[in-house]
């Protein structure tokens, strides 16, 4: 499994991909970044980045289908994932391993997003407290997100289509709190209240206003592995139909 993983990772940056995403990242960070600090009316520095975070997740979410969108639906393209598919490694593993090689993309992104928390603190005060709930928030709503565009990838043999789906997925996700406020979803109140609770809009405000909560956290981590468990189902039974 971990020889499957660096080769994953391997792919991405043997290929100019993996930096444009990273460069579109940073300069939407960036532009978040300094508007929030142009923003403000004080000529002391205090920034605890929930604006930040909070903003900028919801211009990541269309990079991520862009990360997740070759995982399986390009091997299934060009006719290689008949090669793992028929050799001696359980799918668990293979899920997995892609999954935490986008999930490593990702993180090294957030690594060269660091840059801002360290100008904040050199230039004024920042919100320790604050800064980490961010990031925590921010990864756990990612990790959600990312298995959901593998899980796409996986439905399809389009790249393409696979974008375009896991794109419509979040985007079902990031405002599934706003479409349960609708008049229609308010006149079913069980609906609503499910709707709701699935909600991981107000969950990752949480964190990104600096309230860590131990139910958020299993809730995302939950969410997650069923996503995973479901792409893991979805090929088992591709590769019990190849015989």
């Amino acid at each position: 499994m971990f020889a499957l993983y660096k080769k994953e990772v391997r792919s991405y940056f043997c290929t100019p991909f993996a930096y444009i995403i990273s460069a579109l990242f940073l300069m939407v960070f960036s532009l978040s970044f300094i508007r929030s600090i142009s923003d403000m009316d004080s000529s002391t520095l205090r920034f605890q980045f929930p604006a930040v975070f909070y903003n900028n997740f919801f211009y990541f979410i269309f990079l991520i289908p862009l990360l997740t969108m070759r995982t399986f639906a390009e091997e299934r393209k060009s006719h290689t994932e008949t090669l793992w598919l028929s050799a001696p490694i359980r799918v668990w593993q293979v899920v997995l391993a892609k999954y935490l090689a986008v999930v490593t993309v990702f993180a090294l992104m957030l690594v060269l997003s660091l840059i801002y928390p360290i100008i904040a603190y050199v230039k004024g005060t920042v919100i320790t407290s604050g800064l980490i709930c961010g990031y925590a928030g921010f990864i756990l709503w990612s990790l959600v997100c990312i298995a959901v565009g593998v899980l796409c990838s996986a439905l399809t043999d389009s790249p393409i289509l696979a974008a375009v789906f896991g794109e419509a997925a979040m985007i079902i996700i990031a405002f599934l709190d706003s479409f349960s406020q609708t008049q229609l979803i308010q006149s079913m109140p069980k609906v609503s209240s499910v709707m709701l609770w699935f909600s991981t809009q107000h969950r990752f405000a949480a964190f990104a206003q600096g309230f860590f909560s131990i139910s958020d956290l299993v809730f995302f981590v939950s969410l997650s592995a069923v996503v995973l468990a479901w792409i893991v189902i979805v090929i088992e039974k591709r590769r019990w139909s190849r015989g």
